[in-house]
């Protein structure tokens, strides 16, 4: 099957450069049928021994339910539209261009309001750019009209989607954030700001640390502090979030310490088996979400399954993948970020810092904020949420808002 799966063609005025092209997305229905047909043949295991009731967080403690799988595989067999998807991200609007060698995909949105600030929103693993697509349209034509707006640009990072997947080493978060800033160029955003969580939250700090010149500011959901920092002088509530995201590399991060050592070896499987790849993404959206029991609690169905259908139809879970073994734990413990930033901690994320070890890095904070609901993926859990807290974090960053 040719990668990526779609058309492109000139673009409109949307783009400023010819090197940009639209592209509009659509996978052929033979591998829409391919996808039912793995679904309807697939093995399952037997039941996990950890068996309770619902609603019960610990039923999760194996992984996947059997139970909740087998439901899900139904749904995505006999009901789910991928084809509303792609409607959806070409209603949006695509565009591919080259950097660096590689083919870049992303969403870009630009505003009707004449008072615009240029925005890019990273996603990181195991999302993608279904993550926006459910507030791209708010930032970009607010129905407040005090309410600033944003031209929206959504890449997918490089073996991601629709992006073309690296075949040499070297594509660290350091050069994707490098190739976000001649994209940006290249749409005729010399300045911008950036938003980020998850490797989004690392792609933006290094933005904002590295490319002060471009960056208006940032926001992020992700501010590590640096490395080896007292924990002596925080209170015992910020001393909990620290010990807590030192506990999750230690306990709960086998899924990373696969990923960035084998990646390739966890791809053949995720690429042979659509039921492989959704337990794998499934498992993490069901601990990383602020949720009794189910991540259906507050994500819907079909958002998620766009998810994995991405994941799944471009062939993606070993280039996905590469990114840990690529940046794992890679983060310039020197590297300082100093133009204005917006930080916001949502309570059942994966990694909290208090803002006494993040200001260390981020060293012009404008905003700090601990959201009162919410996990890892937070345009998705708490979207009117999200939506305003990154358009108060944004206007702080751009002078709208008071410092805090």
């Amino acid at each position: 099957m040719p990668e990526p799966t779609g058309t492109t063609h000139p673009a409109d005025d949307s783009t400023s450069c010819d090197s940009v092209q639209r592209f509009d997305a659509h996978v052929p229905e033979s591998e829409l049928d391919e996808l039912r047909s793995r679904l309807a043949t697939a093995r399952l295991p037997e039941p996990e021994t950890v068996v309770r009731p619902a609603p019960d967080p610990r039923r999760w403690d194996q992984g996947v339910p059997l139970a909740d799988l087998t439901e899900l595989i139904d749904y995505w067999k006999t009901d789910y539209s991928w084809r509303d998807f792609e409607s959806r991200l070409d209603e949006i609007g695509q565009f591919r261009t080259v950097i660096d060698g590689l083919g870049i995909h992303f969403l870009h949105r630009r505003s009707s309001r004449p008072d615009v600030t240029p925005l890019i929103l990273t996603h990181g693993w195991p999302g993608g750019i279904a993550g926006y697509v459910d507030v791209i349209d708010e930032l970009a034509e607010p129905t407040d009209p005090d309410a600033p707006a944003f031209h929206c640009v959504v890449p997918s990072l490089p073996g991601f989607g629709f992006s073309d997947k690296p075949n040499v080493t070297g594509w660290t978060t350091d050069r994707i954030a490098e190739a976000w800033v001649t994209l940006m160029g290249r749409l005729g955003y010399d300045r911008f700001a950036a938003f980020g969580g998850d490797w989004g939250g690392v792609i933006t700090t290094i933005l904002g640390g590295r490319f002060p010149e471009h960056l208006i500011g940032i926001h992020t959901t992700y501010a590590p502090g640096v490395p080896g920092a007292s924990l002596e002088d925080l209170t015992e509530g910020e001393r909990a979030w620290a010990l807590d995201a030192e506990d999750f590399w230690t306990n709960r991060a086998a899924y990373a310490h696969q990923q960035a050592t084998r990646p390739q070896t966890i791809g053949y499987a995720l690429v042979d088996s659509p039921v492989g790849q959704l337990a794998w993404i499934l498992d993490k959206f069901a601990e990383w979400t602020d949720t009794r029991d189910s991540p259906f609690e507050t994500i819907s169905r079909d958002r998620l399954l766009d998810n994995v259908s991405l994941y799944w139809l471009m062939r993606t879970g070993a280039s996905s993948a590469r990114i840990y073994a690529e940046s794992h734990d890679s983060l310039d413990p020197d590297l300082r970020v100093d133009v204005p930033t917006a930080i916001t901690m949502y309570p059942h994320d994966i990694e909290r810092y208090p803002r006494a070890l993040s200001q260390e890095r981020y060293r012009n904070i404008v905003r700090w904020q601990t959201a009162p609901r919410g996990g890892h993926f937070p345009s998705l859990e708490v979207r009117d949420f999200f939506i305003d807290d990154l358009r108060q974090g944004l206007g702080a960053v751009l002078g709208h808002g008071p410092a805090e």
